[in-house]
């Protein structure tokens, strides 16, 4: 069957719209049970300071059942980048988010209160040193005096650091074992039925509902004329961005990609060198050990003369 490519913005949209689809889709990445969903009705434009051209997003107000039967209230937030030098928009749109409330239910009644934020990073780039398309950024609670973990939470903290959930688009190879990876499989970057890219053969056989009014509905959009038309609209929009700042793009990609790797090269190094320091120090324990061993052995025999 043929689809529609997700990863454009006017897909994508379509899909985070339908209330079922978007709470299978958060409820498969974050692997807890959402009791209930909102689609916020307004939809963010960031306005790129250096081209002056929109980037969307869309959030999600979710009641989230926990795993000891609680139930909480998150802020969801999901944003697509296409380059790597796109973080600082997601650093800024995250100040933003800081600094919302919502009314929440408390023993004293309804309160204005901040939400917990998850945030859900769909890629367009590899990420340096990283294989895995799907990854989790956890929180833990330490201890540090006695270095064990904290499983309580609490509100104040939970309202000052968030979880992170990383799609990389380029690294999804179409295997369908799991929930989560038939849900990634719509989102696999190969198999194209046009040279375009806008069009993709999804051949995957699945019997989970969601999944297939997810491949239905995109293949509906992939099919329609006036759809498939705004999906041309869209690729033309992000060929002239290419135009006019391409050069520039990849100027910005390049040093970020070698400071990764120059990063990545510097920590290998300090691993190695922490790894050859606790070399030594276990050899010089040896040696203390063996010379302690030898000073016994003398004493003894030192004590058996003397007798």
């Amino acid at each position: 069957m043929v689809i529609a490519n997700p990863i454009y913005d006017v897909v994508f949209k379509s899909l985070m719209q339908n209330t079922r689809i978007a709470r299978f889709f958060v409820e498969t990445l974050i692997e807890e049970t959402i009791e209930d969903i909102e689609v916020l009705p307004q939809e963010f434009i960031y306005k790129d300071k250096v081209q002056n051209l929109g980037v969307s997003r869309y959030d999600f107000i979710a009641t989230i059942k926990t795993n000891d039967g609680k139930h909480k209230k998150v802020l969801i937030e999901i944003q697509k980048a296409r380059h790597s030098v796109d973080l600082m928009r997601f650093r800024n749109y995250l100040g933003d988010q800081y600094k919302k409330e919502d009314e929440i239910l408390t023993e004293i009644g309804r309160v204005k209160s901040p939400l917990p934020i998850i945030a859900i990073y769909l890629l367009g780039f590899n990420l340096y040193g990283i294989d895995s398309p799907a990854i989790k950024v956890a929180r833990n609670y330490t201890d540090l005096i006695t270095h064990t973990t904290i499983n309580r939470k609490n509100d104040f903290i939970e309202n000052l650091s968030h979880d992170c959930y990383i799609i990389v688009l380029p690294k999804i190879k179409g295997k369908v074992l799991t929930r989560l990876e038939e849900l990634l499989s719509i989102f696999e970057q190969n198999n194209f039925a046009d040279e375009k890219g806008l069009i993709k053969v999804y051949n995957h056989e699945t019997n989970n509902e969601v999944i297939n009014n997810m491949v239905n509905m995109l293949h509906y959009i992939g099919t329609d004329p006036e759809r498939k038309k705004e999906i041309e609209i869209e690729q033309e929009g992000r060929r002239t961005i290419d135009a006019w700042g391409g050069e520039k793009m990849k100027v910005l990609e390049l040093k970020v990609e070698n400071a990764e790797r120059k990063l990545a090269e510097k920590q290998i190094a300090l691993e190695d060198a922490i790894m050859e320091i606790e070399k030594e120090k276990l050899e010089r324990e040896k040696e203390r050990e063996l010379l302690k061993a030898m000073a016994i052995e003398l004493e003894r025999l030192k004590q058996k003369i003397g007798e």
